[in-house]
């Protein structure tokens, strides 16, 4: 086996491994239900540090892909009755929506601000739609939209081998958290790739990928669905989560979080985004039970402090002291050898 086949083996292996505590001590430590949220939006910072750490697409609209997710799903199962395949469809049309988006903005030239802009504009769209769809008349098959109020009263994803019509919160929890590991492994994979390394190379330099013959904006558009439809799984698992899905999943307030999320985590990696959102939504969770402090007045200042002195975020900052402390080993033994070296001469 070569080096390069060894070290693509340990990028696929790995996260298995580190699964394993979590699985372990996790539910001991927390509520599974807590733990099965956690995983979802780690699931969602994750879609976003795809795109935008790897693909260089700031995305206000993450927000809006989670909210598609969890809408198609039940609609979907609500007039199919089918959770399972209602979960791959309502997959399948988030990525086709992202894909939509981002063919009209990558083939437009849209500059950056630009994409910023109509991915924030497109979410606020959604939310207000929404949350005006309140009469009977606002319906798809036999699924009322509901308005502001949502949809509840659906069915949730099931065993196939179990009448319950649940599945048991530390059963769900395993379920989010796999699906955590297998899309964090399906990028560690894709980055891996010929089209994983292109999709660097235009974050870095787009009028050099596109000199080298390649098409840049259908390279973006299908970053952009892939991102999307991550972001639609968090959706769908959130949806069974909840037991209800409102107009709140489009709000501007759950797209500002997504980015700081995978900000203070560290951007350009794929364990910062799941870090930063399971920290900030552990203090989220211990902030909610005062009333002293506003909660995004607090998450304001720490994203402001990390900037600061984190500019790279918790695991960038991490690597990059692991980076330092190998090259300083390095250099005491390439030293020592000189040293030595010279001794015997």
């Amino acid at each position: 086996m070569s080096l390069g086949q060894n070290n693509f083996t340990k990028s696929m292996v790995a996260p298995l491994l580190l699964s394993i505590p979590v699985i372990v001590i996790a539910p001991s430590v927390m509520q599974p239900y807590a733990l099965a949220q956690l995983s979802i939006f780690a699931l969602l910072a994750l879609s976003l540090g795809l795109i935008w750490g790897y693909g260089g697409i700031l995305c206000f609209g993450q927000g809006a892909f989670f909210g598609i997710g969890a809408y198609s799903y039940v609609i979907l199962v609500t007039n199919l009755s089918l959770p399972w395949t209602s979960l791959i469809l309502a997959v399948f049309c988030t990525m086709l929506v992202a894909g939509c988006l981002g063919l009209v903005m990558f083939y437009g030239r849209l500059g950056d601000v630009y994409l910023a802009v109509v991915t924030l504009v497109f979410t606020l769209i959604l939310n207000r739609f929404m949350n005006a769809t309140a009469g009977p008349e606002y319906h798809i098959g036999s699924a009322r939209l509901g308005g502001f109020n949502g949809i509840p009263g659906f069915d949730m994803l099931k065993l196939p081998w179990s009448d319950s019509m649940f599945i048991p919160d530390i059963l769900f929890f395993y379920i989010c958290f796999g699906f955590l590991i297998i899309s964090w492994i399906f990028c560690r994979w894709l980055l891996k790739t010929h089209f994983g390394r292109v999709m660097i190379a235009i974050r870095e330099n787009e009028r050099k990928v596109e000199f080298a013959g390649y098409d840049t904006r259908l390279h973006k558009t299908m970053t952009f669905a892939i991102g999307g439809g991550l972001a639609g799984i968090a959706g769908v698992l959130y949806a069974n989560w909840a037991g209800i899905v409102t107009p709140s999943l489009f709000s501007l307030t759950q797209s500002a979080e997504i980015i700081i999320w995978t900000i203070v985590g560290g951007l350009g990696t794929l364990i910062g985004p799941i870090v930063g959102a399971v920290l900030l939504m552990l203090l989220k969770l211990l902030l909610g039970y005062q009333t002293v402090v506003d909660n995004y007045f607090l998450l304001g200042v720490l994203l402001i402090l990390v900037v600061l002195w984190f500019p790279n975020g918790i695991a960038g900052a991490t690597m990059q002291s692991r980076f330092l402390q190998k090259n300083t080993a390095t250099k005491k033994w390439r030293t020592h050898s000189n040293r030595t070296m010279n001794v015997k001469r």
